[in-house]
């Protein structure tokens, strides 16, 4: 691959497969090279995906987090969004409770002690606006514990959030009752084995994100791709060409599915056809027209969680190029 190829930093996941395997021709004649890059180890190509993006500009484009990437615009770094959204989660399926806690249902979270990766991840935005704005329990009334420090710094003020005590992880607080829930983007392993000290919030959980996506009509933005404004100006045509160029590489992973061999889960085949009765053809969409709602519920939720002084409009957001898909 030429060394002035574009780099593309994303996570391994089936619909970049094709990508990683350079099996795409770069539309318009685009040269591009994938790096296998994540936020948690292994990965090919190494991890701290946003801080090497957002904070040091490794990349010429990468997967991005929504949030961290909006509070990065705002403050002027030189990246510009493309209407791609790799990343997709319905926060129920990560929240964890601690079976002794006496947590049954999202009310029961009032006061209690929940752990996050870090208050502005995305996973977390999204888990603590649904939790206000679906389940009518304000995050606001319930204390954080963070991980992590914060991707993006920003004025805390005196928002109910604590770090956890150094040298603890918040799995084993976890697991020993000492905080009572947990919400993540990434639920580590030692949380999803002990099911005898740990639940999800919502046993039937498959239900209840079928249920949300029905009523919000969309499944969850996690991330975008985010890339250099001095490549977008050295190539104006570059923002749809790597739109047509996610699209295809994700035409190309559904057609793996077309296959009842293809997945290590022997259901994998049958999970597909249940997913477009609950969530449609293509819950993967791209495009600004198709998010927009998603977009802005998201961008609502950080303002109501002062991540955001106010609501950013999507034209600031996103190439002027891209603005009518």
């Amino acid at each position: 691959m030429a060394e002035n190829a574009l780099t593309i930093a994303l996570d391994r996941y089936d619909r970049h497969v094709p990508l990683f395997l350079n099996a795409i021709p770069g539309p318009g004649g685009l040269r591009y090279r994938a790096l296998e890059v994540g936020m948690v180890p292994p990965r090919r190509d190494g991890i701290d995906r946003h801080g090497r993006m957002l904070r040091d500009l490794e990349f010429d484009a990468a997967e991005v987090s929504l949030a961290s990437y909006i509070m990065a615009k705002k403050r002027g770094v030189p990246l510009t969004g493309v209407p791609i959204f790799p990343r997709r989660l319905f926060s129920q399926n990560h929240m964890f409770v601690n079976r002794s806690a006496g947590i049954r249902t999202p009310a029961d979270l009032r006061g209690r002690r929940v752990g996050l990766w870090a208050f502005q991840v995305t996973m977390s935005v999204l888990a603590k606006g649904d939790l206000k704005s679906f389940y009518g329990v304000p995050w606001e009334e319930i204390r954080w514990i963070t991980q992590h420090p914060e991707e993006i710094a920003w004025i805390r003020g005196d928002l109910p959030v604590e770090r956890v005590p150094q040298g603890r992880r918040l799995t084993q607080m976890l697991i020993d009752g000492e905080i009572d829930a947990f919400i993540h983007p990434h639920p580590p392993a030692d949380v999803q084995q002990r099911t005898d000290r740990v639940a999800r919030l919502f046993p039937a959980v498959r239900d209840e994100c079928a249920r949300y996506a029905s009523a919000r009509g969309y499944f969850p933005i996690m991330h975008l791709i985010a890339v250099k404004e001095q490549r977008l100006r050295q190539r104006p045509a570059l923002a749809r060409e790597l739109m047509a160029l996610f699209e295809e590489a994700k035409r190309e992973a559904y057609d793996f599915y077309h296959d009842p061999g293809y997945a290590l889960l022997a259901f994998a085949r049958n999970d597909y056809e249940q997913q477009i009765g609950e969530l449609g053809p293509d819950p993967w969409t791209s495009g600004l027209k198709a998010n927009r709602e998603n977009l802005e519920m998201f961008i609502g939720y950080m303002v109501d969680q002062r991540l955001l002084d106010a609501p950013v409009p999507l034209d600031r957001l996103f190439d002027k190029s891209v603005l009518d898909t």
